[in-house]
């Protein structure tokens, strides 16, 4: 299998490198620790075309697939984080369930501003007792007349309350199914919708840089006819988009491996000690090739798993397999980073520090390391 990119690809992959060295770099340090969305980042990215990567061009799409939004990622993540997943979840959680899923009418009222980098929208799966069990959904709809009557509550939702937020799609309990089980469906939920109301933003660890809140539903009317897919089958839908998703979180924990190799080569060069710089010293080139063979392996694993989705092939043990590994390769060399800065990795204005502060979430959101582990065994026939 030959996984050299092709002269688009790359083209691709070195505009956006370049564009997050030029003019990520510079500024994201301050926005990072202000806790303020980078609007104008994701402003140029959609002129650039990299929210509409993986869409037709018929809703103003860029007519490429999924591993063009996978390198761009890495890319990103290779610089910053909060940009990436800013940029992961508004293409993959937010206008990627209306493209697959949604009528021709969806598709065309809400993807154009999506896919352009105009507006973003959110993904409301997970809820405050739900976790990783997304079949244990609480928030309820029901049929009033030609509405959704909405009640209920989301968590941890990226993208969910910026200005440019047009949206967010929810998954409740719509009935039963014919064995007792919950019916479980999606809906369009416009921002501005009374009932609909956005929490503050959460104080996190890292991505601070990226919008993420927590939603209620108080008696939130929509009609009849923003119901994404056929009713019953949001479960089932998501499963689908989060099996994308973590070839996407793979290739956005890859660049941040990547990153952490990048600086720490850097810093390795101009540090001194003990007469030397400290590139000299076994250790720390040891500590270095560990890391590049992890970052290395993540994107053989994510370019792996993307080949497969590519070619309509079964991909759901690769995806598993590549946001596990390269979600804790990214926590390791994150890890090892920080170590090779000493006590500058410390020191929050130093690029490996918000690199320590992101990876941890990598093995959590879109599913955690022992929900990767229990799906790959799955796969294999184990349980």
């Amino acid at each position: 299998m030959d996984f050299r990119l092709s002269a688009d690809e790359d083209a691709l992959r070195e505009a956006v490198a370049k564009f997050a060295r030029e003019r990520i770099a510079p500024v994201i340090g301050e926005l990072y620790e202000r806790g303020e969305f980078p609007y104008e980042i994701v402003a140029e990215l959609g002129r650039m075309g990299v929210f509409g990567a993986p869409f037709d061009e018929r809703y103003g799409g860029a007519g490429g697939d999924y591993f063009l939004l996978c390198l761009a990622l890495e890319e990103l993540a290779r610089v910053d984080s909060s940009v990436a997943i800013t940029v992961e979840a508004a293409v993959s959680l937010g206008a990627m369930p209306i493209y697959r899923f949604g009528t021709e009418e969806q598709k065309r009222r809400w993807l154009p501003r999506l896919l352009a980098g105009e507006a973003l929208a959110g993904f409301g799966l997970t809820e405050p007792g739900g976790g990783s069990d997304a079949s244990a959904t609480q928030t309820k709809a029901t049929v009033d007349g030609d509405e959704w009557v909405i009640n209920g509550s989301k968590c941890f939702i990226t993208n969910a309350g910026t200005d440019i937020t047009d949206l967010v799609t929810v998954t409740a309990v719509t009935g039963s199914t014919a064995d007792g089980r919950p019916e479980i469906s999606s809906i369009i939920v416009p921002r501005d919708t009374p009932g609909f109301t956005v929490a503050p933003k959460y104080s996190k660890v890292g991505w601070s840089a990226s919008d993420t809140r927590e939603l209620y539903f108080d008696d939130c009317r929509v009609p009849v006819g923003n119901l994404l897919g056929e009713r019953g089958r949001g479960y089932a839908q998501f499963l689908r988009i989060l099996d994308e998703g973590r070839i996407a979180i793979a290739a956005l924990a890859t660049g941040l491996s990547q990153g952490c190799v990048d600086e720490s080569v850097r810093y390795a060069a101009e540090r001194h000690a003990f007469g030397h710089n400290i590139g000299n010293y076994q250790a720390i080139q040891f500590m270095i090739a560990d890391m590049e063979v992890r970052a290395h392996t993540s994107r053989l694993a994510y370019y792996d798993a993307a080949a497969r989705m590519r070619a309509e092939e079964p991909f759901k043990r690769h995806a598993s397999i590549a946001k596990l590994y390269a979600s804790e390769a990214a926590v390791d060399n994150a890890r090892a980073a920080t170590q090779v800065f000493g006590g500058y990795g410390f020191m929050n204005e130093t690029p490996v520090a918000r690199m320590w502060r992101d990876s941890k979430i990598l093995e959590i959101g879109e599913g955690t390391s022992e929900i990767q582990r229990m799906l790959i065994a799955r796969d294999l026939g184990v349980a």
